[in-house]
């Protein structure tokens, strides 16, 4: 079987991008803003191994879902700031 064929059917289908893209930069962003919160009022100690996964899995459990609910509106912002592509 040819390689391109075994890696398309290892993708999700197209409609689930809606749910992939907030989920990822759900992750992406909590992990970050949480490392950068939680050191930054921990400070490099040792507890900060052990706080840290929890404030990121607490940010990320509020972020998720609000990146749903708030990404069609972003989306629509943003239309009207930006303009269309050239065709």
């Amino acid at each position: 079987m040819n390689t391109d064929v075994r890696a398309r059917s290892r993708k999700l289908p197209a409609h689930w991008a809606p749910v992939v893209m907030p989920f990822i930069l759900s992750v992406l962003m909590t992990l970050v803003v949480s490392l950068v919160s939680t050191l930054r009022s921990l400070g490099p100690v040792p507890e900060f191994v052990h706080v840290w996964p929890t404030a990121w899995a607490l940010s990320w459990v509020v972020a998720f879902p609000t990146l749903l609910l708030v990404l069609p509106l972003v989306r629509r912002i943003v239309g009207l700031l930006v303009a269309a592509p050239g065709r």
